[in-house]
């Protein structure tokens, strides 16, 4: 039963999160500590938010 509550949470959670190089997307890393971005992070943000591309 704690394995079927603890899926759900993690599904809902991760619906709510915004799609990577969204305009939601970008303020929330502009809200987060450049420090604690991920490799990954720093370059959809840099692709994404600072140059415009759009994948």
């Amino acid at each position: 039963m704690k394995t079927l509550i603890l899926g759900a949470a993690v599904l809902l959670l991760t619906a709510c999160a915004p799609e990577v190089g969204s305009e939601r997307w970008c303020k929330a890393m502009d809200a987060k500590a450049k420090g604690d971005w991920t490799a990954n992070e720093a370059t959809a943000y840099a692709k994404s938010c600072v140059l415009g591309i759009k994948e």
